[in-house]
């Protein structure tokens, strides 16, 4: 095979086996790698009604065609199982270096089943996976662990684990590479420390064979003019990171504050992108293979918050900072750093604690639960709580389950701001329509890259579209969903999207693979990926009145700012939306759209069908 490796590495924990297995091409050619492969892999195997903490959930590593090789940005890889947060299926993808490591170490994709009886990790090098004890790095920090690892393997080695958030099964943990990149959503980590499974470490020497090498290098030259021709590619991001969106999403009035009781902060200029680069920035730094370098080295030099590591990004410099009312820049980057340390999804978090301090600030939330007051615009609190929640302590202990069980278990779920019980990212859909309807539809729950349409709302990019509508949003929310799911899958990053679209991802992939790819046929795989995804949650229970928003975003109006009395028209755009992506009235794939797509939906008698 060309792009692939062809190779799939299969781990029992439970009896400590291990097998390798040859990658379908005709799966592979279908549902492309990464989120895809991972997801249909998935899909093939795991019962839709299983407990995602049970030795029946599994856990995949896959990576994509594009992975390892000099496409621009392809370092992504996906980790796949059943999500503890949600319920529903996940694909939580990194950037990095683990991801190209893993596939010059022999393997597209690990599938991880069972649970092993003790702490153990995984060593895959050059074609053998090896099952390790790991007593010793438990308990450890992500930091700590990788160190330790480099030191027990080899110095070249890249390393993906948990610290104490996924050990202790904090809902939202996430698996952390190259100590500082996350599969950061959807609680994965969780997974991962309830097979005591502590770490992926590997280490590869092989090469990646790409069909036809001219045409992959006219296609990548031709991405990589593209690329550093766009003012966010060569501009934005590599100057400010992901924090140059912090002033002009506030300037719109949709930078959540308060748990989303409005969508302007006053502190936003103290944490912004400009403040960091003065402040705190040391550096920027890439994922491989990258130009854009949207990475930031960060170090607090002094004070109480004192240390160094990367971040905070955009969705952080929210969730911890004008979603909690904190515009101490030193205070949220502290407890960023935590968040790298002790794995766990810093979006998640800070949503989770907003959302205590209005059930404490309402009267919900008696402060001998919490232990301390409970106020917004606390750094000292927030650092405190970062810190808590990773070992599970005190009323971190409360914070680790997630907002909609914190809210719902003081009475009051409709101050949870989420949708399929994982929390919004940093856009207030209020005030942009589009990224409502995929908050309300994303697969894996609330969510802002399974279809940014911020791009267009908001940047403009491919073109602008008035915010505050709802006409044709429906049409554009399918077709970046559609998009996103091609490029999660191709191994390479969404933030190329900006500058790149479906024909050059494809020609990439068909230069790669010498699979004939056209726009066609890679958007017909983003689409039959969605579906697959959209398959399971039906089947693990999920239905159409799943696919909404938190009660505030339908009903509050925004009090202030450019959107100043807009709720989100999802009744007007979800219709529209089931009717363009082939579904009934109750949001279910029609058989004739799976006919369309290929999709033949496994059942047996202990799953659920659909379809």
């Amino acid at each position: 095979m060309y792009g692939w490796i062809g190779k799939i590495g299969r781990v029992d924990l439970s009896r400590g086996i291990v097998t390798v297995e040859d990658l379908d091409p005709m799966v592979a050619r279908e549902y492309v790698g990464a989120r895809g492969l991972g997801t249909k892999l998935f899909c093939d195997e795991v019962d839709p009604q299983v407990d995602p903490y049970a030795p029946e959930n599994k856990l995949i590593f896959a990576t994509g065609p594009l992975t390892g090789t000099a496409a621009i940005s392809g370092a992504r890889y996906n980790v796949v199982t059943k999500s503890p947060l949600t319920g529903a299926v996940a694909a939580s993808n990194s950037g990095g270096y683990f991801g190209p490591e893993l596939k010059f170490a022999g393997f597209d994709a690990l599938i991880i089943e069972g649970k092993a009886p003790s702490p153990v990790y995984l060593w895959v090098e050059n074609g053998r996976i090896e099952v390790r004890p790991a007593g010793h790095l438990w308990g450890k920090t992500t930091h700590e662990t990788e160190d330790i690892l480099h030191a027990e393997t080899d110095p070249e080695a890249k390393i993906a684990s948990i610290g104490p958030a996924g050990e202790s099964l904090v809902k939202f943990a996430c698996v952390v590479n190259d100590k500082h990149r996350g599969a950061g959503r959807s609680g994965v980590g969780a997974v991962m420390g309830s097979k005591n499974l502590k770490a992926v470490a590997a280490r590869g020497t092989g090469g990646i064979k790409v069909a036809d090498p001219a045409g992959f290098r006219e296609a990548m030259r031709d991405a990589f003019e593209k690329t550093k021709a766009h003012p966010v590619t060569s501009t934005g991001l590599p100057t400010y990171g992901t924090a140059v969106l912090v002033n002009i999403i506030n300037a719109h009035g949709i930078f959540p504050t308060r748990n989303f009781q409005t969508g302007v902060f006053p502190g936003a200029e103290r944490i912004s992108g400009e403040a960091m680069a003065e402040r705190t920035l040391v550096r920027k730094k890439a994922c491989f293979a990258c130009p854009i370098a949207c990475g930031r080295v960060t170090r607090v030099k002094s004070g109480k918050y004192q240390g160094a590591g990367e971040g905070p990004e955009y969705e952080p410099l929210f969730s911890l900072g004008s979603d909690c009312g904190v515009d101490d820049l030193e205070a949220v980057t502290k407890a960023n750093y935590y968040a790298n340390e002790l794995g766990y999804d810093p979006i998640s978090f800070g949503a989770t604690l907003a959302c205590a301090i209005e059930l404490y600030e309402r009267g919900y939330l008696p402060k001998d639960d919490a232990g301390v007051p409970l106020r917004w615009g606390d750094g000292d609190l927030l650092v405190e709580m970062a810190r808590k929640v990773g070992y599970r302590e005190g009323f971190g202990d409360f914070l680790a389950e997630g907002s909609y069980r914190l809210a719902e278990k003081y009475g009051h779920p409709e101050l949870s701001m989420s949708t399929k019980k994982q929390e919004y990212p940093a856009y207030d859909p209020r005030g942009a329509q589009a990224i409502g309807l995929n908050y309300a539809t994303s697969n894996r729950g609330g969510c802002h890259v399974r279809g940014y349409t911020i791009s267009p709302e908001i940047l403009g990019v491919p073109e602008k579209l008035d915010p505050l509508t709802t006409e044709n949003k429906a049409a554009w929310d399918k077709a970046f969903q559609d998009v996103t799911a091609l490029v999660d899958s191709s191994g390479m990053c969404l933030f190329t999207t900006f500058a790149l679209g479906a024909p050059e991802v494809a020609a990439m992939l068909a230069a790669a693979t010498g699979v004939a790819y056209t726009v066609e046929s890679g958007l017909l795989a983003g689409e039959r990926i969605w579906n697959l995804e959209r398959l399971f949650n039906l089947a693990a229970g999920f239905t159409a009145a799943d696919d909404t928003l938190a009660p505030r975003l339908l009903a509050e109006a925004l009090p202030e700012g450019p959107a100043k009395g807009k709720v989100v028209g999802l009744a007007e755009m979800l219709p529209e939306y089931y009717r363009l992506r082939g579904w009934d009235a109750e949001g279910v794939p029609t058989p004739e759209t799976l006919e369309r797509l290929g999709i033949t939906w496994k059942s047996s008698s202990s799953r659920s069908s659909v379809a």
